[in-house]
């Protein structure tokens, strides 16, 4: 059971390094992207459609990690509503 807990944890980890390290990522390169859009054509703005379509992806991963997996209805959330339930049939068996 330590073992299983231990890979979850170790999985988890892993998923929100893994979205902090792409939105790091996300915000060098449209910082990079608005400097080259005002260097070279600042009278056109063309950085922020990067911005709003990688920001929409941005925004899916944030709630897959944040909202789905065990905060909002998912599978951590559901097993520990299972094993509410069980031991409150446990205790009532007894």
């Amino acid at each position: 059971m330590k073992d299983e807990s231990y890979e979850r944890a170790k999985k988890r980890v892993k998923e929100i390094k893994g979205f902090y390290s792409n939105l790091i990522t996300y915000l060098v390169v449209n910082l990079v992207l608005l400097v080259i859009n005002l260097v070279t054509s600042p009278d056109r703005l063309w950085f922020y459609w990067v911005a709003i379509f990688w920001g929409i992806g941005i925004l899916f991963s944030a709630a897959n990690i944040f909202l789905r997996k065990g905060r909002f209805l998912g599978t951590e959330w559901e097993e520990k509503k299972i094993k509410k339930i069980m031991d409150r049939e446990n205790k009532s068996d007894s």
